[in-house]
């Protein structure tokens, strides 16, 4: 069976791991969070799936702030409409899902996860509490973006700097 090249540039597997580590601990963090104030975990699972994506590919239109804000939050809003118009069930998590599917490509804001995300609030979700608390998960999540944007940065300038690039520039304050 002939093997599909990788679309991304790998860069190492000290540097892959170093990149995973923002995600996995803002997931960590998101858990801790959802488990101290809440029993609704199945509404943050999306989130998970949202943070190994931004690993994954933190420079693709997918994972970029403005998408993963407004499919996360569209299809969590949309869920919990669906839930308190339909009730709980298949019903409810169908439309909401079909209906973030549609609002994602009208905003042109696609984020996969979304779609998990407005399925769990169809089926679960009933109080503004969950809403709330999945938009405080929602930021952190948010912020991750910044933080892996921030570490891509750091890794790709060191992997240009320990191939001996000429074209970086010295971080002021450092010889």
């Amino acid at each position: 069976m002939h093997e599909l090249p990788s679309r991304r540039r790998r860069l190492g597997l000290h540097r892959e791991l170093l990149l995973a580590v923002a995600p996995t601990v803002t997931v960590l963090l998101v858990l801790a969070l959802v488990e101290a104030v809440s029993q609704q975990r199945l509404l943050f699972a999306s989130l998970a799936s949202s943070a190994f994506l931004i690993y994954l590919d933190p420079q693709h239109s997918v994972n970029q702030a403005r998408t993963l804000l407004l499919s996360q939050l569209g299809a969590a809003v949309i869920g919990m409409l669906s839930f308190l118009a339909l009730g709980p069930g298949y019903v409810s998590a169908g439309t909401a899902m079909v209906l973030a599917i549609v609002a994602m490509i009208l905003c042109d804001a696609v984020h996969p996860p979304a779609v998990a995300t407005a399925l769990s609030f169809g089926l679960k979700a009933g109080d503004t509490s969950n809403l709330a608390l999945f938009c405080l998960a929602l930021g952190i999540t948010a912020v991750l973006l910044g933080l892996q944007k921030l570490t891509l940065w750091l890794v790709v300038r060191a992997a240009r700097r320990d191939h001996g690039h000429k074209d970086d520039k010295p971080v002021p304050g450092s010889r």
